[in-house]
């Protein structure tokens, strides 16, 4: 992922961001492409490289210890507020 500032003069844009705030915002390009643009709060990025080797990525995802340490303290902060994988499947239909 990639961030770029936006200058308070880039009125058009800056008007999508307003827009943004509010909620998901989906741009279509002329060639009919589109992208989701989403208000991106208290989020941490974590950069592993660009690889073409998933083995590669795997690794330097696993060697992260930022990224590591952030999942360790998610899992942490959830633990028991889930739903029981029995119910998950009563639900689905795939008990």
């Amino acid at each position: 992922m990639k961030t770029i500032a936006v200058s308070a003069r880039a009125a058009s844009l800056n008007e999508l961001l307003k827009k943004a705030r509010q909620g998901v915002v989906v741009l279509e390009s002329a060639d009919g492409q589109r992208f989701a643009l989403t208000a991106v709060n208290n989020r941490e990025g974590f950069d592993v490289g660009m690889s073409n080797d998933f083995a590669d990525e795997v690794e330097r995802t696993g060697s992260n210890k930022k990224l590591m340490k952030s999942l360790a303290a998610r899992r942490k902060g959830i633990r028991g507020k889930g739903i029981p994988l029995a119910d998950v499947k009563k639900q689905l239909g795939i008990e």
